[in-house]
């Protein structure tokens, strides 16, 4: 049995879980969440207990992986919907700044254009100074989906470590040609 599986997730203060057929959805005060639960895998709301347990039909490998991933989804649903997910972005680079435009994050990271990227649903950017971003959100993934397509506009580059990195990440330096020597 799945070690994370078979842990039933609570239900704090404020939050209500809602089976409709295979259809999660997850309420809070942050917002609204939902999953389509795959058909291996059985899924229980249990109200008097404020909590949601998951359970899967057979033995199998693929229903053995979907156990504990199922369970770990709606964990992320539950805390998503109570405290949003976060990600801190920082650009490094002389001139490099982001701004908001709107329903667009403009980047001017180097390139001869200013980079427009549409910033998706539930998810909110904010721009703490030119080289400082805040992405949050109630669903996991798309916050990081999204961190992740701005930091890929301009990787940080292991020479002179300019470009778009997470807050704390540490980028290897590499040294540079050595000068010639004749």
């Amino acid at each position: 049995m799945s070690r994370i599986g078979k842990k039933p997730v609570g239900l704090p203060a404020g939050v209500t879980a809602k089976l409709d057929q295979s259809r999660l959805t997850v309420k809070g005060p942050k917002g609204e969440l939902h999953l389509e639960v795959h058909p291996n895998i059985t899924v229980k709301v249990d109200d008097p207990g404020k909590q949601v347990l998951v359970a899967r039909d057979g033995d199998e490998p693929m229903n053995r992986a979907l156990h504990g991933l199922t369970r770990a989804l709606i964990n992320n649903m539950v805390t998503g919907v109570v405290t949003p997910f976060v990600k801190k972005l920082e650009i490094q680079g002389v001139g490099y700044q982001a701004s908001l435009a709107g329903k667009n994050l403009n980047l001017s990271v180097g390139f001869a254009n200013i980079i427009k990227l549409p910033i998706p649903a539930g998810v909110t950017c904010t721009v703490v100074d030119p080289t400082h971003l805040t992405i949050s959100g109630c669903d996991r993934q798309a916050v990081g989906q999204f961190a992740a397509v701005v930091r890929r506009v301009r990787p940080p580059e292991p020479y002179k470590g300019k470009g778009i990195r997470y807050e704390g990440e540490r980028v290897r330096r590499k040294a540079g040609k050595a000068t010639a020597g004749g």
